[in-house]
């Protein structure tokens, strides 16, 4: 009996194909930080604070957020082509 074929595997063979992916990936790296900036300076203004701890503190996490995010792609991505 035959064994049935595996599916090929899709990879970013086309330069443009691999370049729309990873503009894709830092618009969202910008859309993460930009959200979490904007929340802290909304608590900034909405709590009055003299120095901008909640903008600092949110772009902060934001940035964190946005490098986990990014990794984890790139991880997944890379076991994919494996």
């Amino acid at each position: 009996m035959k064994e049935p074929k595996e599916a090929p595997k899709k990879k970013l063979n086309n330069p443009f194909s691999a370049y729309a992916h990873y503009s894709g990936m830092a618009l969202q790296m910008i859309a993460i930080i930009g959200v979490g900036t904007f929340i802290g300076y909304q608590l900034d203004e909405y709590y009055e604070t003299e120095k901008p701890l909640f903008t600092v503190g949110f772009s902060l996490v934001s940035v964190l957020i946005a490098i986990f995010v990014i990794i984890r792609q790139l991880l997944s991505n890379s076991k994919k082509d494996t």
